[in-house]
């Protein structure tokens, strides 16, 4: 604990497993450094169980007082695990991977960020997807939400493309403009 705060951290110390992952299931951690062995659920369950949630990206540093072998590291790395440390722990070591930690949780949230963006056609309004196809936007959200639509037209496409349209095939313009029957039609599609 000490080590951490000389570092410029604030820690929160947790007697056992099981109290960290109550505290860490309410949220709001993005680095976790566990000891391997805990009273009830250790540090692998531990990590397996924030993996298994998901949510934002928790940067998980485990550490031990035993020689960490192929066999435990393969065991460390399945159950998710960022990094280890031995104990007695060196400060500027510990440093150090807090450093890591801080950059991967940066980049975790800028690509979190970019894949909230919608690529979508300036012109046509289709949504390339994930496959680099595009398709229109009521099919790829119904694909990706089970969103359904209802369609209509707003004022400022009725003036610009529904009036020539009817004007095209001869609609009277006084009809158009100024009459109590110039307000737009709403025209309404439900489903895709």
């Amino acid at each position: 604990m000490a080590v951490l705060r000389s570092l410029g951290h604030t820690p929160e110390h947790v007697a056992d497993g099981a109290t960290a992952w109550a505290q860490l299931d309410a949220g709001g951690y993005r680095v976790v450094v566990s000891d391997w062995r805990m009273t009830g659920i250790d540090g692998l369950d531990l990590c397996r169980m924030i993996r298994k949630r998901g949510g934002d990206y928790v940067y998980f540093i485990l550490i031990s007082t035993q020689a960490i072998t192929r066999a435990n590291r393969q065991l460390a790395i399945e159950a998710g695990v960022d990094d280890f440390l031995m104990k007695p722990i060196d400060p500027e070591e510990l440093g150090m991977r807090l450093h890591v930690a801080e950059r991967i949780i940066g980049l975790t949230a800028q690509v979190k960020q970019l894949e909230s963006f919608i690529p979508i056609c300036s012109y046509c309004k289709k949504i390339r997807d994930d496959h680099k196809y595009w398709q229109d936007i009521e099919s790829y959200f119904s694909e990706q939400q089970g969103s359904k639509f209802s369609h209509g037209v707003c004022p400022d496409c009725h003036d610009r493309v529904i009036v020539p349209q009817l004007k095209a095939i001869g609609i009277d313009e006084p009809l158009l403009a100024g009459s109590p029957m110039a307000a737009p039609p709403t025209v309404t599609r439900v489903g895709v």
